[in-house]
C-alpha cells in the first residue's frame, strides 16, 4: 500500500487555493513540524522536568502548566520561522503576537491557536491536544492587527486540531473535506490514515461534565435526562463519554457520532470555550464532516468576535443530535421566559 505523507497531500490539494501561490501549504507543514516537537516532549513528559504547573495563570486565570509554555512556545516559533504569518493569537497571551520581520513583511495569513488544549489532564497521562485557526489577515501590510482576528468563523481559511494520544493525529479542513493523518514514529512523517473524514448523523454518545448538571439551563438538563431514558427506537439510553480534554473528546465523536455540550452555567454564564481558537476550528471541521455546531441558538461560525479571548457555549456533533439540543434549548428556554 502507498503511503501518503502530510506533505505529499498538502502539495496535491494546492491547486484548490490558486490565490495561495504555496503559502498557505507552507504555513500547515510549519504547524506539523511544530506538532512533531510538543508531541516528542508530551510522549517524555514524564521522564522530564516538564510536568506540572509553572506558578503562573494565564490571561483566562487558569494555571499554567510547565508543558503549556513549552507548545505555545514551539508554535510560535515555528511560525515566526517560517514566514507565513503577519501575527499570532494564543490562549497563553493576553494580546496578539504582531510579527514584524524581513520574511514576514508579505505574509497573508494570522494564526489563532490553543497550543494545548486539555493541559489539566497533562499530570494524569490523559490525552491533549492542540487547536489552531487560520484566516487570511484583513489589513494590507505590516505585522498583523487584532482587527486581523475579529473574522467570523466562516471566514476561516483552515482549521485543524492535533491529538497527544496512544498514537499522535493531524485533523484538519480547508473547506474541502476533513482528513486525518497519523505520525508515523519510525519515518516521522505524518501519513495519510482517515481520509475524507465523515461523521456519523446520529450517535450514541453525549459528552459533558455532568459534574456541573445543577449550575446548566433547563435546556440541558432535559435533553441529558432525555438521553438517559430507555427508547429502542432511538437507540436510548445513549453512553455518557466525558474524558475533559476537549480535542479527545471531539474526536471520538467525531469517529464514532455523538455530541459534545459545553453549555453555560451559573459560573460561567457566557460560557467556558473559547470561540476564536477553539470554537470556531473545531465548528469548522464538525461542520465539514458533515455534522453541526451551535451556540445552543446560532451556528457558532457566524457568531461575531467582538473580543480575542470571547467565550461561548458549544454544542457540537452529529447533526440530529445537535438539532435535537436545540429543540430542547428552543423550548426550555422560551417556557422560562413566559414564567418569568
Amino acid at each position: 500500500m502507498k503511503v501518503k505523507t502530510l506533505g505529499q497531500f498538502i502539495i496535491e490539494k494546492q491547486n484548490d487555493f490558486p490565490f495561495a501561490k504555496g503559502e498557505l501549504s507552507r504555513l500547515l507543514r510549519d504547524i506539523g513540524i511544530a506538532a512533531k516537537i510538543v508531541n516528542r516532549e508530551v510522549n517524555k513528559a514524564g521522564l522530564v522536568e516538564i510536568l506540572g504547573e509553572t506558578g503562573e495563570t494565564n490571561v483566562q486565570g487558569e494555571a499554567v502548566k510547565k508543558l503549556d509554555v513549552f507548545a505555545n512556545d514551539q508554535f510560535i516559533a515555528a511560525l515566526k520561522a517560517g514566514g507565513e504569518v503577519c501575527a499570532i493569537a494564543s490562549e497563553e497571551n493576553d494580546d496578539i503576537i504582531p510579527i514584524d520581520s524581513e520574511i514576514s513583511k508579505n505574509a497573508k495569513y494570522v494564526v489563532a491557536i490553543d497550543p494545548l488544549d486539555g493541559s489539566s489532564n497533562i499530570d494524569v497521562n490523559v490525552s491533549v491536544g492542540t487547536i489552531f485557526s487560520i484566516y487570511r489577515r484583513t489589513t494590507l501590510s505590516g505585522p498583523g492587527t487584532l482587527e486581523d482576528f475579529m473574522q467570523r468563523g466562516t471566514e476561516q481559511v483552515a482549521g485543524g486540531y492535533i491529538i497527544y494520544g496512544s498514537s499522535c493525529m493531524m485533523v484538519y479542513t480547508t473547506g474541502k473535506g476533513v482528513n486525518g493523518f497519523t505520525l508515523d514514529p519510525s519515518i516521522g512523517e505524518f501519513c495519510l490514515s482517515h481520509p475524507n473524514m465523515h461523521t456519523k448523523l446520529q450517535g450514541t454518545i453525549y459528552s459533558i461534565n455532568e459534574g456541573n448538571y445543577l449550575h446548566f439551563p433547563d435546556g440541558v438538563k432535559k435533553y441529558i435526562k432525555y438521553c438517559q431514558e430507555e427508547d429502542k427506537a432511538t437507540n436510548r439510553p445513549y453512553s455518557s463519554r466525558y474524558i475533559g480534554s476537549g480535542v479527545a473528546d471531539i474526536h471520538r465523536n467525531l469517529i464514532n457520532g455523538g455530541i459534545y455540550i459545553y453549555p453555560t452555567t451559573t459560573k460561567s454564564p457566557k460560557g467556558k470555550l473559547r470561540l476564536l481558537y477553539e470554537c470556531n476550528p473545531l465548528a469548522f471541521i464538525i461542520e465539514q464532516a458533515g455534522g453541526k455546531a451551535t451556540n445552543g441558538e446560532k451556528r457558532i461560525m457566524e457568531l461575531d468576535i467582538n473580543e480575542l479571548h470571547q467565550r461561548t457555549p458549544l454544542f457540537l456533533g452529529s447533526s440530529e443530535m445537535v438539532d435535537k439540543a436545540m429543540e430542547f434549548m428552543a423550548t426550555y428556554s422560551a417556557e422560562k421566559q413566559i414564567s418569568q
